[in-house]
């Protein structure tokens, strides 16, 4: 049997390492405990931007990897040249553009950043619209039975990490109850991560991508959440809630300290290797550094500080870790507790 790989990186060592030097990368991290935390730290790419058993998930109550091993198959190990061959300036050829773009909608969606977002949308959203889907299935069935029609048969095909539960409570007086159940939690957003890295990538429309240089003298830093899906404006006037199918809209992923991999949706791409104009980096690199979630990553400290200063407080710092501590052992009982 194979090992499990409980040390899920949800930013790949294989793209940090980009910034890194001798296996050692510059970090800034954004929530520390004390004002005595030095403002950068030397980390090795094997001890950043990871969780433990981020992504495992128990079925049939044993636990697996395979959407770790899923992502490292199809989505990561096929970029890896293409990176290196976007980095080094060699011709590429449309599909390593294919890979790349790939590689960034599976980056966008597996962060820690993004699992809150998750989390929030469907404890806000998900009661009423099962409670909907619910009632009208039951209209539907009572309306095909009082008609004679064939009530529908449940299709055979379906997919077992989807972490819903339907069943029908019997009562003595010949009638019953309609019961839907689900888990929000750590199977609940790998089921939807697989599902917009299959049915809905496959589904993107086809954008021209480009990869944009900073000017002489600037580098772009990268981050623990570093695909931005922006909405623009303005340089006052923007926000990061865009979206992959948004006419107009801005994708913008670093590659490496000199490199961009840049689209906007819907509109022309300037020439591979444009040199953007010190304003206009400027602001790229301050939007990265914003989007950053807890970890900035640069070759060299500049002025991140100043642009983003880190929050001192130790409450938080220490709940937030205990979470991440205690995360696959609460995630895993309420998926045995749920079954399938």
């Amino acid at each position: 049997m194979q090992q499990l790989r409980k040390d899920n990186h949800y930013v790949p060592k294989l793209y940090l390492k980009q910034w890194a030097k001798d296996g050692q990368i510059p970090t800034y991290r954004l929530l520390v405990p004390s004002e005595k935390a030095p403002l950068w730290k030397h980390q090795s790419l094997k001890g950043i931007a990871f969780h433990q058993h981020l992504y495992t998930y128990v079925i049939g109550q044993e636990e697996t990897d395979e959407f770790e091993r899923w992502l490292d198959s199809e989505f990561e190990g096929p970029a890896e040249q293409a990176i290196q061959r976007a980095v080094k300036g060699q011709q590429m050829c449309p599909e390593d553009w294919r890979r790349l773009v790939r590689f960034a909608v599976a980056l966008d969606v597996r962060t820690p950043a993004r699992l809150r977002e998750f989390l929030q949308r469907q404890n806000e959203t998900l009661p009423a619209l099962m409670n909907n889907l619910v009632q009208q299935s039951v209209s539907r069935l009572e309306s095909a039975a009082r008609l004679g029609k064939p009530l529908p048969v449940p299709c055979e095909d379906v997919d077992s990490l989807a972490p819903f539960s339907i069943t029908i409570e019997e009562r003595g007086d010949g009638t019953g109850k309609l019961k839907a159940e689900a888990h929000v939690g750590r199977r609940m957003w790998v089921w939807q991560m697989k599902h917009l890295l299959t049915e809905t990538l496959g589904k993107l429309p086809t954008h021209r991508w480009t990869i944009l240089r900073p000017p002489s003298g600037m580098s772009w830093p990268t981050s623990d959440n570093p695909v931005i899906r922006l909405n623009y404006q303005d340089s006052r006037n923007y926000d990061f809630k865009g979206g992959w199918g948004v006419k107009n809209g801005d994708i913008l992923l670093p590659l490496g300290p000199k490199h961009l991999l840049y689209t906007c949706m819907g509109n022309r791409a300037r020439p591979r290797g444009s040199v953007l104009d010190l304003t206009s980096a400027g602001l790229i690199r301050r939007m990265i550094i914003e989007h950053a979630d807890r970890y900035v990553f640069a070759t060299e400290p500049g002025d991140i500080h100043l642009i983003r200063p880190r929050l001192v407080c130790p409450a938080t710092f220490t709940a937030e870790r205990a979470a991440w501590q205690n995360w696959h052992s609460q995630q895993s009982e309420a998926e045995r507790a749920f079954g399938n």
